[in-house]
């Protein structure tokens, strides 16, 4: 009968690891230095959490959503940001706008690519490392 127990268990367990793009070398923070092949001159940053959690800066607000798909998929929920205007509130409309679109990620070292099939890219710089993750 014990051996029945360990079953359930070690599926439960391999069931709580987070496949997400942090698993893979996403941890911490990313600042947006390309958008589809121009450099991007404002500045656009991007936390990745455990268990999916995003949070960052965009041009003039604060931001965050929830990304839950298996790397090397993204799919980002909803953008929640605060709501104040500044001078580079079109680079950061362009920034939500496309960001809401990417649907693939891929981490090489200090750079986070992010596209979608219509043709679409992010580049990302690795800025901050996450205490709990090591790169």
């Amino acid at each position: 009968m014990p051996k029945l127990l360990l079953v359930p268990l070690l599926a439960l367990a391999a069931c709580d690891r987070d496949e997400t793009l942090v698993s893979y070398g996403g941890a911490g923070t990313w600042q947006l230095s390309a958008l589809d092949g121009a450099d991007y001159s404002a500045k656009a940053t991007m936390t990745l959490g455990k268990g999916g959690a995003i949070t960052g800066t965009a041009p003039c607000n604060s931001w965050s959503a929830m990304q839950s798909a298996p790397y090397p998929w993204f799919d980002l929920s909803p953008i929640i940001s605060t709501r104040r205007a500044c001078p580079d509130l079109q680079a950061e409309t362009a920034f939500f706008t496309v960001l809401s679109q990417m649907t693939l990620s891929e981490v090489a070292g200090d750079t986070l690519l992010l596209t979608n099939d219509a043709g679409r890219e992010m580049i990302f710089t690795f800025v901050v490392p996450d205490a709990q993750a090591p790169r």
